[in-house]
């Protein structure tokens, strides 16, 4: 390992970690640039195995044996700047929580329409802003089974680091990318592309005539896209008009809905595809 000691805040290194913003780092106009921030060794290691390339570790001093060590090891010729945790935090602006971070190049998206080819369930995120639900989501999402996730192009950015870290990581297990490059595009040229591709869509909202989630006809789908909508006013309504079916889960105690990333996780069980026998 090239480990590098930190005694300040200036210098090359301590530029890739300090407090950018999160269109810094992704620097959209220059995507071939950009970068994302993964926290912690278990997140890192889940990167490294999806193939993601390491640019640079940050670690406190205490972590270099361990975990930490570990996951250094594995990342070939990539420098591991290393100093106390005080220095650290005031670099970063914030507390390492697990005492790694590791900066790594941001790959280009694929295309929506080879991403979803052989997909029979594919997870559709509207214009979610919170990362920490996007991260919830795709927790889920890996979990039960959801073969894509796409999100709209006003979607939080699901590479941001607090999605990271509450993905666990599951965000570079789950194959996504983004359906469209302009607001413009969704929803109808998005819904358009995954009619074409043989894709049913349901969409998530509270309406009295919506088929609630265990009805038969969704889960016997070959090929279902789940539609989410924003936090608080859910999906836009052109948006619904414009999917096959419109679905609610059904709620008891007066409880009228579930917050988006609790709701997913119920859709994704209920429709997920069964094994045939």
């Amino acid at each position: 390992m090239q480990i590098i000691e930190l005694t300040d805040l200036s210098g090359e290194g301590a530029a890739l970690f300090a407090q950018l913003t999160n269109a810094q780092l992704r620097s959209r106009l220059e995507p071939e640039k950009g970068i994302f921030i993964a926290e912690s060794p278990k997140v890192i290691g889940r990167a490294l195995d999806a193939g993601y390339a390491p640019l640079a570790l940050l670690m406190e001093r205490g972590k270099l044996e361990g975990a930490g060590g570990a996951v250094a090891a594995r990342c070939g010729e990539a420098p591991v700047y290393t100093g106390s945790r005080e220095l650290l935090a005031r670099l970063t602006g914030y507390t390492l929580t697990r005492g790694v971070l590791c900066a790594m190049h941001r790959p280009p998206l694929p295309d929506a329409a080879a991403l979803c080819a052989g997909a029979a369930r594919v997870a559709v995120l509207e214009n979610i802003v919170d990362a920490t639900n996007i991260g919830a989501i795709f927790r889920s999402a890996a979990a039960l089974g959801v073969d894509a996730v796409l999100v709209t192009p006003s979607c939080c950015d699901p590479l941001c680091r607090r999605a990271i870290r509450v993905s666990m990581g599951t965000v570079f297990q789950v194959p996504w990318t983004r359906v469209g490059r302009t607001a413009a595009d969704w929803p109808a040229a998005g819904l358009a592309l995954l009619g074409a591709l043989g894709f049913r869509t349901a969409a998530m909202a509270l309406r009295a005539d919506a088929l609630t989630l265990d009805d038969p006809r969704l889960a016997a789908e070959e090929k279902l896209a789940v539609i989410l909508g924003t936090e608080g006013d859910g999906l836009a309504a052109d948006t619904i008009a414009r999917c096959d079916w419109t679905v609610r889960i059904p709620m008891a105690r007066g409880v009228d809905s579930l917050n988006v990333a609790a709701a997913s996780a119920v859709a994704f069980w209920q429709l997920r595809r069964r094994a045939e026998g």
